[in-house]
């Protein structure tokens, strides 16, 4: 039978269940298991593809076009899983599909309710994932216990929990250990309520992950067991890690926590962990040999989860380099204002990332126009690639109107466009084009080389396109489009074969890169920065070298 380890919180959010999660399913994974991942979300929205980044943060794309949290993110780093829609539900989800069950008649005139028909709900897209292929299946869940919109999944997974077998479950609850500075302390008694609150529900934690700061002494661990009725060794310190959220799944080895795991669901298949790759990949993060700088233009870049995925992609690239990557991060309307040669000086590469609507869009304009004239390495993504195809069309082609109808509608020089199917779209939420997609690359080109094959599939969240009756007059001028849909019909890819590295692609390539795998695209991306770098050094030296025979 399938084995569950559901994962809670407490005391307070944003203590990390998402990583915890994605390192357990990891730490399993190298021990030979076959794992999937799962997430729960609370809130009322179908899904977070019409949340704000500044309240949600990033939306992470899946293959089958699921719009889902970012913690799913962290499971494709981390792990092998496979994830699709059934591996993040919503409460808007599950009682949307409650309600249309309701409106068939499936319930046959019965009065529906939370318990039983929201929570079997929720235990049926449990039992989704639950296939015989499947070893473990790790279930987050979101929010904090003790929440009124998080019981119904509680009462779920309590129930789940005696469907299957208790010795076919586990529960990890993950709470905070606060450091009183006053005081001197570290304090048990919010973990010790946190625990009480799941009891409440009838849940009893098999194990104990507590977040702080400092090392909780031996004896307060002791303590914290006692009063939680849990055994001391399931009681797990997570010591906060100020260098990388990659040295987490390390840590709970040192805790033993793959050991109690695999003890406690009788996991007799398991094999001896293999993570010594992991623990090298660390190393080199921990001894860069090179640094770069790159400027990042963005629209949300005051809120650092907006562009989760992207910032871990550059830094995936920073090993692959065994070089430190130190991202400027710039608000695209302040740039607008402070000027590119200003905002940009000292930068060794450029990378603008996606977005939606017109605000800040000058100050990505004019940052793409800075890295074209100056060689700067220049990579774009997604909204990226429709602001660098603005740009060169204003300032190469010569069109000096030429914008995307999503921010002047009445711009007599559309050069981004709605495709005719999205001009008959009238809701807001899974209506852009999501998901994978084919792209056939230009044999030759930057993008061709760095991929390193003729076809490849890239996940997409947009809506507007580069206009196709543009293209012959971009071509015209230089720009290169160098990947498109398989019929040719859409623009996936642009480059400048004459800049030392200026790519920009439609689609999302940060969601495929993981950190012992970096994206291509990113991987040299990094590379050319760092030799931009290496050059900019040795012209300094040189010039160094002159002034001083001059003198």
């Amino acid at each position: 039978m399938t084995k569950h380890i559901f994962v809670t919180g407490g005391v307070v959010s944003s203590l990390g269940k998402g990583l915890t999660s994605a390192s357990i399913g990891l730490l399993l994974e190298r021990r030979g298991l076959r794992v999937r991942m799962q997430k729960m979300d609370p809130y009322i929205n179908v899904d977070p593809g019409t949340m704000s980044p500044y309240q949600h943060g990033e939306v992470y794309v899946l293959d089958d076009g699921a719009e889902t949290d970012l913690d799913l993110g962290h499971y494709e780093r981390f792990t092998h899983a496979p994830l699709n829609k059934d591996c993040n539900y919503t409460t808007g989800k599950i009682y949307l599909s409650v309600i249309e069950k309701e409106r068939r008649g499936d319930y046959k005139g019965k009065t529906v309710q939370v318990i039983p028909h929201i929570t079997d709900e929720i235990k049926n897209c449990i039992r989704k994932v639950s296939t015989t292929d499947v070893d473990v299946v790790i279930t987050e869940i979101g929010g904090t216990v003790g929440d009124i919109e998080g019981m119904p999944y509680y009462e779920a997974i309590r129930q789940y929990a005696l469907d299957v077998g208790r010795n076919n479950c586990l529960f990890v609850h993950l709470t905070l250990v606060p450091y009183l500075k006053a005081a001197g302390e570290l304090k048990t008694k919010p973990t010790q309520h946190s625990v009480i609150e799941l009891r409440k529900i009838g849940i009893q934690p098999d194990i104990l992950v507590c977040r702080t700061e400092r090392e909780i002494p031996e004896n307060e661990c002791e303590k914290i067991g006692f009063f939680c009725n849990i055994e001391r060794r399931a009681v797990i310190e997570e010591r906060d890690k100020e260098f990388s959220i990659y040295e987490v799944p390390l840590s709970l080895v040192e805790n033993k926590l793959d050991q109690l795991i695999v003890e406690k669901l009788g996991l007799t298949q398991a094999k001896p962990l293999a993570i010594e790759d992991w623990r090298q990949m660390i190393e080199r993060m921990r001894s860069p040999a090179h640094e770069v700088t790159i400027g990042f233009v963005g629209k949300y870049v005051k809120h650092r989860d907006a562009y989760k995925s992207v910032y871990e992609a550059i830094d995936h690239a920073g090993i692959y380099h065994h070089a430190k990557v130190r991202v400027v991060r710039l608000d695209s309307e302040k740039l607008a204002a402070e000027g590119a040669e200003k905002a940009l000086a000292g930068v060794d590469g450029l990378l603008v990332p996606g977005g939606f609507d017109k605000r800040g869009i000058d100050g990505k304009v004019d940052a793409i126009r800075f890295a074209r004239e100056t060689n700067l390495p220049f990579f774009g993504i997604c909204l990226g690639l429709q602001c660098a195809t603005i740009e060169f069309t204003r300032n190469v082609v010569g069109l000096p109107d030429a914008n995307s109808t999503e921010f002047n509608k009445a711009t007599p020089q559309p050069v981004v466009c709605l495709l005719d199917d999205q001009k008959v779209v009238t809701n807001l939420g899974g209506t852009l084009r999501l998901g994978a997609y084919p792209c056939r690359l230009l044999p030759g080109s930057k993008a061709h080389r760095a991929y390193g094959a003729d076809v490849v599939s890239e996940r997409h969240r947009h809506r507007y396109e580069v206009n196709n009756a543009f293209r012959e007059l971009l071509s015209a001028h230089g720009l290169v489009i160098s990947g498109t849909s398989p019929d040719g019909s859409l623009v996936e890819a642009i480059e400048l074969s004459s800049h030392p590295w200026f790519v920009a692609v439609q689609c999302h390539p940060e969601f495929q890169s993981k950190p012992t795998r970096p994206h291509p695209l990113f991987r040299d991306f990094i590379g050319a920065s760092l030799e931009n770098r290496r050059a900019k050094k040795n012209d300094a030296e040189g010039a160094r070298r002159l002034a001083v025979v001059a003198g």
